[in-house]
């Protein structure tokens, strides 16, 4: 019997290994860059770093990124001047960009489409507005210089709060423990790919199994759209608070959304009070290919060629 244990055992750790090794060796799990907050407490990369970003447990998306100095994924550093003409790109992951080759983002291409402009990419995982304006008035002097700045929202998620304040939950990631363990790739994957969330479930009902909790009742017509204009109504005053705690630009700030997932009371608030902003949803409405990646709702390179020629238009447009 304690033969058998001690194969087992030896035979377990040996497997393991051999599948790190297979995971290293084809690449299938995602180098994640390290994120830190800097000086401003301002949320993002740690510089000069690249690698690959993986998606989808085939290796559907195969990408490689690279931060910049700034701590950003593009592939020029931003050098703002009141000399030439630049564009900034601030949000979140889909302007990030770590599902498409950095020197092939949504920035390149506007850039394709508009000569001689600089599209600076301030993109990173989990921002929302008021990240976005905190990151702008804390490098004011640098965004000063740009001259036009596109603030990427998306109104059912950018604007639960109307304060800015550092997100723990995020650079908890950064801890020695969740450190040792990405060292292994072949558990990086695992996780990646979803082989440990039944795992997780499991643990987080053995958690809750002391908690009882009644089944509420469906609720009706009613209150469903009582609660949908209490979330609305305190979205827009977020919207508000935070425009009036940093400033907004009416003239050089533009925000890019999606018009057939936004409220209608927000657009008719950005219309009446003339805040300016790109609707990319006709674009992909009249698209005949996919505008997202398979395993990832994030766009595919048909919908980041559509989202760039959406504010290509719009910034073309402002010239005529």
């Amino acid at each position: 019997m304690k033969k058998l244990v001690l194969k087992s055992t030896f035979y377990f750790f040996l497997i393991l290994i051999s599948l790190e090794l297979l995971v290293r060796c084809f690449h299938l799990a995602k180098d994640t860059p390290t994120r830190f907050l800097d000086e401003y407490k301002v949320e993002k990369w740690v510089p000069n770093q690249s690698g690959f970003s993986v998606t989808g447990n085939r290796k559907q998306n195969f990408s490689e990124y690279h931060i910049n100095k700034s701590g950003y994924n593009s592939y020029r550093e931003f050098t703002p001047t009141r000399n030439k003409i630049e564009i900034a790109l601030v949000g979140d992951s889909f302007i990030e960009g770590f599902h498409q080759n950095y020197y092939n983002s949504i920035g390149k291409k506007i850039e394709n489409s508009i000569p001689n402009i600089e599209v600076y990419e301030y993109g990173y995982a989990g921002y929302d507005f008021a990240d976005q304006l905190h990151l702008i008035n804390a490098y004011k002097e640098q965004f000063d210089k740009i001259d036009k700045v596109i603030l990427g929202i998306k109104f059912s998620n950018d604007l639960t709060r109307g304060k800015y304040a550092v997100v723990t939950g995020r650079l908890a990631l950064e801890s020695p423990m969740n450190k040792l363990l990405k060292k292994s790739k072949l558990l990086v994957y695992c996780k990646s790919i979803g082989i440990l969330d039944p795992p997780q479930r499991l643990v987080y009902r053995l958690m809750n199994v002391l908690k009882t909790s009644q089944k509420k009742p469906p609720l009706d017509k009613n209150e469903l759209l009582r609660i949908k204009k209490e979330k609305e109504d305190k979205y827009l005053a977020n919207f508000n608070s935070l425009i009036s705690e940093y400033g907004y630009d009416k003239d050089r700030f533009i925000l890019l959304l999606d018009s057939s997932i936004t409220s209608p009371i927000f657009l008719s608030y950005l219309k009446e009070n003339n805040f300016k902003y790109v609707d990319f949803s006709t674009y992909f409405e009249k698209s005949t290919t996919s505008t997202t990646l398979i395993y990832d709702r994030h766009w595919n390179n048909q919908g980041r060629g559509l989202i760039a020629k959406a504010i290509s238009d719009y910034i073309n447009k402002l010239d005529e």
